[in-house]
């Protein structure tokens, strides 16, 4: 395990300076798109917030040579690429690291099989390795129906890194429980304050099988304990949030990347969740894309970008608080965005781009 020092921060947490991306699904062309530690993406429906989330996946997959399986589950490169191969014949995607000069580029080009294949790249420190922690993860908790990951049993050793989807939260907080015990607590009593009802989590191997593991946890005052299916979607969501935004920097990825993650929030929650990603972006860059008014109200304009779709294509600008100064007297961030003083709403489209 790295061990926990200043020095390997900075050599694993290369925070982004800037991208840019041409050719990508709803981006067309967006040029140096500058990035801070923490980055509210906010927009209409359809105005490109998650694509430009998956431009930092689709990074990550070609970073873990993943790049093929990345296209095939997407549709193929048709689907990947802006308005299709016909309109678009090549996808170019930049980056620039913000603790030194060095960079990174990748064009990549459409073959005969509806495939995406390298045409140039160029890279200076960016460690395409296929194991280990990822530079950047996506994290999706929504699914918390009866067959949700965090419902299922996990083996008791997948514990490396807290997996996008949750699956393995359970074998992840035994790992923190036994081995970095004030994180544990820490995540415990964030918890409590959201749900005061939570005690702990009762974290033990299964019966049947020492190998494996399960989300269950004791109510206040009860003896008994429950599994995660007697837990609501908002509660299981913001366990897994509280987990990954709290755990031990070692394991945190370079880039964290959240789609939406107030579904099924309080809004005292939510209130928690936006104190938790100002903590966190401390040692990692964290980028959302919401729809939630209530969140904007928790950080500063210049954390916000601002997503339009014109003319067929995906804008992205990044708000100023001088620009706003006079407004932001008598409103809050997210009042301005309701009364659409900067844009991020629905808008027609003037024409077809192609």
């Amino acid at each position: 395990m790295t061990r926990d020092t200043g020095a390997t921060d900075r050599n694993n947490c290369r925070p982004i300076e800037w991208i840019s991306v041409a050719g990508f699904k709803s981006i067309e062309s967006v040029q140096k798109l500058s990035m801070k530690r923490v980055n509210v993406i906010i927009g209409a429906n359809g105005s490109g917030k998650s694509n430009l989330v998956s431009v930092f996946s689709f990074l990550e997959a070609i970073r873990a040579g993943r790049l093929g399986e990345y296209v095939a589950r997407a549709g193929g490169a048709d689907r990947v690429l802006h308005f299709g191969a016909k309109a678009t014949d090549e996808l170019v995607i930049g980056v620039s690291f913000a603790d030194s000069l060095n960079q990174y580029k990748i064009t990549l080009i459409p073959d005969e099989s509806d495939r995406l294949v390298p045409l140039q790249e160029v890279t200076s420190i960016w460690d395409k390795q296929k194991h280990g922690r990822p530079y950047s993860s996506l994290y999706h908790f929504h699914d918390t129906g009866p067959h949700s990951p965090f419902k299922k049993t996990c083996a008791l050793h997948d514990n490396r890194f807290l997996r996008p989807d949750g699956s393995n939260l359970s074998a992840f907080l035994y790992l923190l429980h036994e081995k970095h015990p004030e994180s544990y607590d820490l995540i415990r009593r964030t918890i409590r304050l959201a749900m005061p009802f939570f005690d702990d989590f009762v974290l033990t191997p299964t019966a049947a099988n020492a190998a494996m593991i399960r989300l269950e946890w004791r109510h206040v005052g009860i003896d008994s304990y429950f599994d995660a299916s007697s837990l609501s979607d908002g509660t299981l969501r913001f366990m897994a949030m509280a987990t990954l935004l709290l755990q031990p920097k070692q394991f945190l990825p370079s880039v964290i990347l959240m789609d939406e993650p107030e579904l099924g929030l309080h809004p005292y929650a939510t209130t928690l969740f936006c104190s938790l990603v100002k903590a966190a972006s401390v040692r990692a860059q964290v980028i959302i894309a919401t729809q939630s008014s209530l969140m904007l109200d928790h950080f500063q304009p210049e954390d916000v970008l601002v997503a339009e779709r014109r003319d067929g294509a995906s804008t992205f600008t990044r708000l100023n608080t001088a620009n706003l100064e006079a407004w932001l007297h008598d409103y809050s961030l997210g009042q301005l965005w309701e009364k659409n003083e900067f844009g991020g709403r629905p808008t027609p489209e003037k024409r077809n781009a192609h």
